[in-house]
This record gives structure tokens, sequence and C-alpha cells, in this order.
């Protein structure tokens, strides 16, 4: 099972690598760097063809222009390891993009991760997830409030991670635009 990402721009790469490090210092949370890389995830399959993927990803790549997304507030999925996230609203360019790769990668996989649905797809940016419990929310989420997740991040490339032993690593990344196309 791959994952095809977006990588968070260099500020808010270093905004949620600091958030999960002062996680992992103050209550222990380390799950969510099994993904090493801040990242907003678009869709998980299972795609037998991974060269195929590739090229369709960068072929994708060289007509998309980068675009912001816009981020607000915090989010919890409950379980008995609860997830929490900070909340990415959908816009028209975000939706556009998912859409597209989701009905067009699915044409090749055997499997799609069924929350990544364009119907279901809640997209997010995860600072703890595994190792939380429902008695740590409260704590973890008072101590989050401090903190302003009102943000507007450029995506600028599609990353494909690859499960490696207990990771999500980097395999590929494909920048946004032709060099005509950049500005």
């Amino acid at each position: 099972m791959i994952a095809v990402t977006s990588l968070l721009d260099k500020i808010h790469t270093e905004r949620v690598s600091e958030l999960t490090e002062q996680l992992d210092k103050r209550f222990g949370l380390n799950g969510v760097k099994i993904t090493p890389y801040p990242h907003l995830t678009l869709f998980t399959a299972e795609v037998p063809d991974e060269e195929e993927l590739k090229q369709y990803l960068e072929n994708t790549c060289l007509e998309t222009r980068n675009f912001n997304i816009r981020t607000t507030g915090l989010g919890v999925f409950p379980g008995p390891n609860p997830v929490i996230y900070i909340p990415v609203l959908r816009t028209q360019a975000l939706n556009q993009l998912h859409a597209t790769l989701h009905r067009d990668v699915s044409e090749m996989s055997l499997e799609m991760g069924v929350y990544y649905n364009p119907n279901l797809w809640l997209p997010h940016i995860s600072l703890a997830l595994g190792d939380t419990t429902p008695e740590i929310l409260g704590p973890v989420l008072a101590f989050l409030c401090q903190y302003n997740f009102n943000w507007d991040i450029t995506l600028d490339n599609l990353t494909i991670l690859q499960k490696c032993g207990d990771y999500f690593l980097k395999e590929e990344e494909f920048r946004f635009g032709r060099p005509e196309l950049i500005s």
C-alpha cells in the first residue's frame, strides 16, 4: 500500500514538526512520526504497476499549478486511539485535484483506501495518531489550544510515500508545473 500525498511547504513543515516534537516531549506521543514528513494525504492505494502510477503523477503535475489551501482549528477522529489533526478546508482547486487523482488512480489500482473516496475524504494534517488514548485527549487539546491553526499553505507537489517496515518513507516527489508555468 502506498500513499499519495502533498508535502507541506517549508514554513508549515517546521510548524508541524515543532508541534509534534512538543507532543512527544510533553505527552510521549510520537506515533505520528511513522511518517516523518508533515503532509496532506490525498489517498492510499494498492497499485501493481508503480511505474505507470509514477508516469501518471508526473504528467498530472506538469499540468498543475501551485495552489493554496487553508487550515483552521483542531479536529479529532474518535476511537480507542483518537487521531488529533488540523482540518484542511476543501476548496475547488483541492477538490478538483483530489477527484481527478482518485478517479484515474482507481482505474490502475487493486484497492483504494475507503476514507479517501471524494464523498468521504476529510483532508487533514495529523498531529497525533496511533499512541493516543481518550484519557490523554483533554490535556493534549488543552495544550494545543494555545496555538493558532489558521494557516495558508502552498501546495506544490505530489509525493509517493511507501511503507518501509514501521515507517512511510518518501519514494518519489513530483513538482507542480512546467518551467514556463511556474511563476
